[in-house]
Parts: C-alpha cells; structure tokens; sequence
C-alpha cells in the first residue's frame, strides 16, 4: 500500500520548495500566490537502513523500497471553501489521500511575500482548518438533503444516518473538526464514503530557516502551543535545507552536508517517520535471489493479509508464514544461517506482522 499524503497549506509557505526538494519533480516555484495550479504528484521512495543492510546481505538482483505520494496542492486562502482562489478545486484533491501534511511558515524573511502581510503561523493554521470544516459542513448538509426523503419513508438505516449526519452537522458548526467527534465504530463506518477532510490524520510542518533546524523557534513553539490537543505529530524542517539535499546525489555528500548543518537526518526521513507512526504503520520484507523488497501494512496486520498485499493468492490460499526478525538476519547474515540457528519461526493465520519482519509465504491455490 502506497501512503498517499496531500500537502497543504497558504500561499507563499514553501509548499512547492519542500515537495521539489522530496520529489525533485521540479515543481515550478515563485515568489507569488497560485504558482502551483495543478497538483503535482510525486512518488518518492521511502529511506530505510534495514532494507540497504538486507540487501547488502542477500545481494538480489533487485531492490524495491515501499514508496509515499506526495501530493502538492495549491495554496488555500480564506473562502476557499465557497469558490475563493482556487478553492474547490483544492479542496477534492485533498479528499482523496490518507494523511495531511499542513505546512506552516515560521520563519521570518522580508523577501517572501506573505498573503497576510506577517507571519503567523497559527493564524495560518486556524485559516486552513476553517476552510476545510466548512467544506465538511457543506458535504454533511448535502448529503442530509438525499437522505432526508428516505428516512421520512421509514427507512430506518435512512433515520439512523440522519441523526449521525446531524450530529456531524452540529459539531462542525462549533468549529470543531469531524475527527474529534466521538461516536461508535458503526456509526462512523455509515460516514466512511464521505471522505471528511477534517476526519483525516494530520501532521504539522513547520518550516524554518535554517538557523532553527537543529532547535525551534518562537513561531514553532507557538504552534506546538496551539497543537497540543490533537492527535497530531508536529516536525520542523527547513525547506531550503532539503532543498540543498537534494542537489547532492551522493550518499556520502548528502551525510557529509548534514553532519555540518548539526543534523542526524533529513528532513524526508523524519517526515516520513512521523507520517508512519501519525497513520500506526509498519515495514515488513521479502527476500530472495530476484528482489529484495518492503512492503507497509497497518499496525496489527495479520500475516495472509499481509500476503495478500503481495498477491491475492498469498491470501486466499495462505498456509503459514516462515518469519525471519530483521536483527537476527543482519546478525547471521543469511536466511540458511538463520535457518540453521533455528531463527525462522513457523507462523499461521492469526500471526500479527511485527514492524521489520522478513517473511516467506507459504500458499497453495
């Protein structure tokens, strides 16, 4: 499964830097409101020592990472949710991921325009989340309008969705998002086809300067403040850093240009790191002579449906699933040493996949 993440935010907040700098799709970059038009989609790899060190060991033919889509949609502004700027244009392409990734500037620059004159991040935040309740709000009321008719019919499934609809209605109204609206599991699900924009998983990215990678700021402090509520994850990068990143396409280079910026990271990966833990996923592997690959399942995954992301028939045909632990294979070196040592446990249907697995699909269709 591909995480698929929107990266949203308003005008001028390096939305497209940060995404050029992730994807090095180039996507066009200026110094005024709208430079991004259409969404640019980029699909980028997902960084993981345990992958290199698996296939340094088992030398296949060929490596494949899990990959993320990001996705970089124009910037939002104040009454996007009723046609302003480019608004609902925007709005559907978020509908259709699985996380948010709202950009915040906190850096200060004279030199970059900002749509409000000043920078303030939380401002900008509290701007984005109106916009995308109310676009919510618009998507509730509609669909109470079709429903309505049935439920005076008497149908009762119409009647029961009507009164969680209203209660959507009602919490979006207050200015509160739909995920923090507590309902049953089964009453959610009757919502699920909605896609509410604000009954996604979000991560706050405050982009800095690069004075304040390795620490934070008086802007990133305010917006942590202000975050501190949600179920959110909160990551400061500095977007013309991972843009010099991106330049180097030499591994040691890129390391080297790190250690002398103080940082331990990039950007990408911390990024990609929070993402995983915000949506509770994992990384299990396969290997072999042809490929050595990752693959991302949800937390809890059991292993014929982490076979069936592999091909149906791991699925629906499973017998059991041979687990190597990722440290006892860095540790052997193989799977026959692994083997021989008596590290390679013999699972069934209802082993849940551990984060950093190496598994063998036993199947028969």
């Amino acid at each position: 499964m591909a995480l698929r993440c929107g990266i949203v935010g308003l005008p001028n907040v390096g939305k497209s830097t940060l995404f050029n700098s992730l994807s090095r799709a180039r996507a066009e970059s200026a110094n005024y409101p709208f430079c991004t038009i259409e969404p640019n989609v980029g699909i980028i790899p997902v960084p993981d020592t345990r992958l290199d060190n698996i296939a340094r060991l088992a030398r296949p033919e060929k490596v494949t990472p899990t990959a993320i889509e990001f996705v970089d949609i124009a910037g939002l502004v104040k009454g996007a949710s009723r046609g302003e700027g480019l608004g609902n244009q925007f709005l559907s392409n978020i509908r259709q991921t699985d996380a948010i990734i709202h950009i915040l500037r906190c850096f200060e620059d004279e030199n970059v325009a900002h749509v409000d004159a000043h920078v303030d991040p939380v401002r900008d935040k509290e701007v984005v989340d109106a916009e995308l309740q109310l676009k919510d709000l618009e998507t509730i009321e509609n669909r109470m309008e079709k429903v309505d008719k049935q439920a005076k019919s008497g149908d009762k499934e119409a009647r029961r969705l009507l009164q969680v609809l209203s209660r959507y209605r009602e919490h979006l109204s207050q200015g509160q998002p739909a995920h923090s609206l507590e309902l049953e599991k089964e009453d959610r699900r009757m919502v699920q086809d909605l896609q509410l924009l604000t009954d996604k998983p979000i991560l706050y990215v405050c982009n800095v300067d690069e004075q304040s990678t390795a620490g934070s700021n008086e802007h990133v402090e305010h917006v942590k403040q202000a975050v501190a509520d949600e179920d959110a994850e909160v990551v400061v990068i500095a977007a013309s850093i991972e843009a010099e990143i991106a330049e180097l396409d030499d591994e040691a280079e890129q390391q080297m240009f790190l250690r002398e910026m103080g940082l331990k990271e990039s950007g990408l990966s911390r990024l990609i790191r929070k993402a995983y833990k915000l949506l509770h996923l994992e990384t299990f592997f396969t290997t072999g002579p042809k490929e050595v690959r990752a693959w991302t399942v949800k937390k809890g995954t059991k292993a014929p449906q982490a076979g069936g992301i592999i091909h149906s028939d791991f699925e629906r045909g499973f017998i059991k699933a041979e687990v190597i632990k990722y440290d006892d294979f860095f540790h052997y070196g193989s799977e026959a040493a692994c083997r021989e040592a008596g590290k390679i446990h013999l699972e069934g249907k209802d082993y849940v996949v551990r984060d950093g697995d190496i598994i063998y699909f036993k199947f028969n269709v």
